[in-house]
């Protein structure tokens, strides 16, 4: 007897969905299970093989919690916004709206064909505005609030105003951001001042001042950094979006700028985070991935004057101990001194060095083992010996890090230590017979010598001598630092959410909670705006409201969709 299950399989299909048969009740009394699926971006013209993999296990799971007396969520969704669907639509000719409604149609019948048992009553697009509301609104969340760290939780941007009125920042320092503000009257070092101001102060600061304050704060903010651009695709890519100075989607050729971007102030949860993950079920090789890209440490910045300057270079270092130990200094390419100090006898080596690293990721620059860099001409004094010190541009330095310089032991880092031989720069042995002249040795144990007050002293037992001196001398402080950065919130893109701010003489303010969505127009051109902006420059009636051009990343809808699900 012939089987015809294609007959079978629509006739079931058909009942399933007459009878939304899968469709979940809030109200059952049965218990709750949730199985999720990452939801496809439409942004090819159907479904690849990887998407049945892990659906099709996902929704044998499913289908054997249900007859385990389980009311299980098993929804479907399209993470629809970003730049894979873009990309797909400029390739193809047509307005990414179009694009993705086809593709998403066809996902659609391909993935009822193979017959999985999803509740598509509870179906999101991310770029849906019913969708893109809410992430507007959580935006907004952000915006408004600060982290507290007195209570170690967000709290509302209009108690730090309260607290400020009253009293200043003395109980709030500034969190320390990675980048420059976009918008910065106040400049607390230029002023004479150090980070902190009264109450009185703050009443007698104009709006301005008062907002770039505030920006500093803010757990959503615009600021300026260095971000990896490709002209052609018109748009800022993450670092796992370049390979070898090119575009993975495209190959397009990327190059380093600033320009103005929004961030997430993530920073300001490293320590709940790697507090957190004691309570979660992940393997120990994952909790370590996750501790080493949080990157705490613990260690010191400390000034070093540059040679007949006013100008200084800070560094952040977690040993100290190796002061004595400095035989040159080190900046990333985008470091701000580099065009301050180079000399002009060596203005064009620097510049033509700064361009190639231009070119490259942060990543590539990470695993290169090709030694690279140039003498700026510029010296700068040791805090304590008082001993010249060459300054270099170099790109295994990363602007991102700490303070994007460093103060270069070669006896005690290999890097500093190749960085040496291979130009011929002196090498100071601090750590005696713990050097053998061959290689670096990071050792804490080795008794010091040529340092000054710490000879004879155990490395580990000198961290805290520095650290006392440098803070008695005014020379610098203990700090806490991190490698994990801010998160880049926006993309200079159309096919995206539209960022709910408006700009007001150089000010940021949020749109009202009542005019959400603000939608994203439809148009018929998408190119970049100038200057890098955003294609949302180019639309008269959005500048005429002096709306942000930029749009969220394409991670914005897809970081709580999961949530969305659960209200039907």
């Amino acid at each position: 007897m012939e089987y015809k299950f294609r007959n079978i399989e629509s006739k079931w299909q058909q009942w399933w969905k007459d009878n939304n048969v899968y469709k979940v009740d809030n109200a059952s009394n049965r218990p709750k299970y949730y199985v999720l699926d990452m939801f496809p971006y439409p942004s090819g013209a159907g479904l690849h093989v990887g998407h049945p993999l892990g659906y099709i296990a996902s929704d044998i799971y499913a289908r054997f919690k249900r007859l385990k007396g389980f009311n299980v969520l098993h929804p479907m969704g399209y993470d629809a916004f970003g730049l894979p669907a873009e990309q797909y639509a400029m390739e193809h000719g047509i307005h990414p709206a179009v694009s993705t409604e086809d593709n998403i149609n066809n996902f659609r019948t391909q993935l009822d064909n193979i017959g999985f048992s999803f509740d598509w009553s509870r179906e999101v697009r991310t770029s849906d505005p019913k969708f893109y509301k809410w992430t507007q609104w959580i935006f907004l969340q952000l915006f408004n609030s600060f982290y507290n760290r007195n209570t170690h939780k967000a709290d509302p941007i209009e108690n730090l105003i309260k607290t400020f009125e009253k009293e200043g920042n003395v109980n709030h320092p500034t969190p320390d951001s990675k980048f420059e503000l976009a918008i910065s009257n106040f400049d607390p070092e230029a002023s004479g001042q150090n980070s902190s101001f009264s109450g009185e102060q703050w009443q007698s600061f104009d709006e301005s001042t008062r907002q770039s304050i505030l920006m500093e704060y803010r757990l959503a903010y615009c600021g300026y950094g260095e971000v990896n651009w490709c002209e052609a695709l018109g748009t800022v890519l993450a670092n796992d979006e370049v390979v070898n100075g090119l575009s993975e989607r495209g190959g397009y050729p990327v190059v380093k700028k600033k320009l103005r971007q929004w961030y997430l102030r993530i920073t300001e949860y490293a320590d709940r985070l790697l507090e957190g993950l004691d309570k979660v079920d992940f393997s120990e090789a994952m909790k370590e991935m996750q501790t080493n890209w949080i990157g705490k440490s613990y260690g010191a910045e400390i000034k070093f004057r540059i040679q007949n300057s006013e100008l200084g270079i800070t560094v952040y270092t977690t040993r100290p101990d190796t002061i004595f130990g400095v035989d040159f200094m080190v900046i990333a390419p985008e470091h701000e001194l580099v065009e301050q100090i180079t000399t002009a006898e060596l203005k064009h080596a620097v510049e033509d060095y700064v361009a190639h690293v231009k070119s490259r990721s942060e990543r590539e620059r990470m695993a290169e083992k090709k030694i690279s860099g140039v003498f700026t001409g510029a010296y700068c004094i040791h805090p304590f010996s008082k001993k010249e010190i060459p300054i270099w541009v170099s790109e295994y330095v990363l602007i991102g890090y700490g303070t994007g310089a460093i103060m270069a032991v070669p006896c005690g880092d290999e890097r500093d230590h190749k960085f040496a031989k291979h130009f011929g720069l002196e090498i100071t042995n601090i750590i005696g017979s713990y050097y053998n002249g061959e290689d670096a040795n990071p050792t804490k144990d080795a008794i010091l010598e040529n340092s000054d007050f710490l000879n004879g002293m155990v490395m580990k037992d000198a961290i805290e001598v520095v650290n006392e001196k440098i803070e008695e001398q005014g020379l610098g402080e203990r700090k806490v630092n991190y490698k994990m950065r801010d998160a880049a919130f926006s993309r200079q893109r159309y096919w995206g959410e539209p960022i709910p701010i408006t700009w007001r003489n150089r000010i940021a303010y949020p749109l009202d909670e009542k005019e959400l969505p603000l939608e994203l127009p439809h148009v018929e051109s998408y190119k970049a705006g100038p200057e890098g902006e955003g294609p949302l420059a180019n639309i008269p009636e959005w500048t005429a409201r002096d709306l942000e051009t930029n749009t969220m990343p394409g991670y914005a809808g897809s970081s709580w969709y999961f949530l969305r699900y659960m209200d039907p």
